[in-house]
C-alpha cells in the first residue's frame, strides 16, 4: 500500500479490533453495531505485544491494549483518547493504554469522552513527528478507514492542510 493520508487518529489494538470485528458484522445496523462489536471484543480482551519507535529513537516493546497516535484530540464521535493533540504543532500525540482488565477498561472508558483518562496510571502520552508502530494481528485504522496490518509508519506533514476560518479569514 501506498502514501495513506489521516487528519485526526490512528488507531491500533483494542479499538481497531472493535472496528475490525463491526465491519464483519451484518446485525445490528447502524451505531448500534459497534457497541455490540465492543462487548464482544471485551470479552476476548488481551494486552497485544506492541513495538513502538518515536522520531527514529529506540524501538520501545510493550504489553498494550491499545496505541493511538493522533494529529487530533479525537476519534469516534468525540472520544478525545488523544485530548492534548493540535493540528498545528506539527506532531503526533501517542497514547498507549497498557495492559488494563475488562473492569478498568470500563469503569475508565466513560472517561475518555471528557479526556480526563489519560490521568490514569495505565495510560502514557508521548510525542513524536514520526511514529512507528508494530503489532502481530492488528490492522491500522485512521479517520474510520483500515490502512492495513502493521507495521505502519505515520509521519506528521506541518502545513500539509490549509484550513480557512469561517467568513475566510
Amino acid at each position: 500500500m501506498g502514501d495513506a493520508w489521516f487528519g485526526s487518529v490512528l488507531a491500533s489494538g483494542f479499538d481497531s479490533r472493535v472496528t475490525d470485528r463491526g465491519n464483519r458484522m451484518r446485525w445490528p445496523r447502524g451505531p448500534r453495531r459497534y457497541d455490540v462489536a465492543m462487548v464482544a471484543e471485551l470479552a476476548a480482551l488481551r494486552p497485544v505485544p506492541f513495538r513502538l519507535r518515536l522520531d527514529g529513537g529506540p524501538w520501545r516493546e510493550t504489553d498494550a491494549t491499545l496505541v493511538a497516535v493522533g494529529n487530533a484530540a479525537s476519534y469516534g464521535g468525540g472520544m478525545r483518547i488523544c485530548a492534548g493533540a493540535r493540528v498545528d504543532d506539527g506532531l503526533f500525540t501517542v497514547t498507549v493504554v497498557g495492559e488494563v482488565s475488562r473492569t478498568t477498561l470500563l469503569r475508565v472508558f466513560p472517561r475518555v469522552y471528557r479526556g480526563t483518562h489519560l490521568d490514569h496510571p495505565a495510560v502514557s502520552v508521548s510525542e513524536a513527528a514520526r511514529v512507528e508502530i508494530d503489532a502481530p494481528g492488528v490492522t491500522g485504522y485512521a479517520d474510520g478507514e483500515p490502512l492495513g496490518p502493521l507495521p505502519l509508519t505515520a509521519v506528521c506533514v506541518p502545513g500539509a492542510v490549509r484550513l480557512l476560518a469561517p467568513g475566510g479569514q
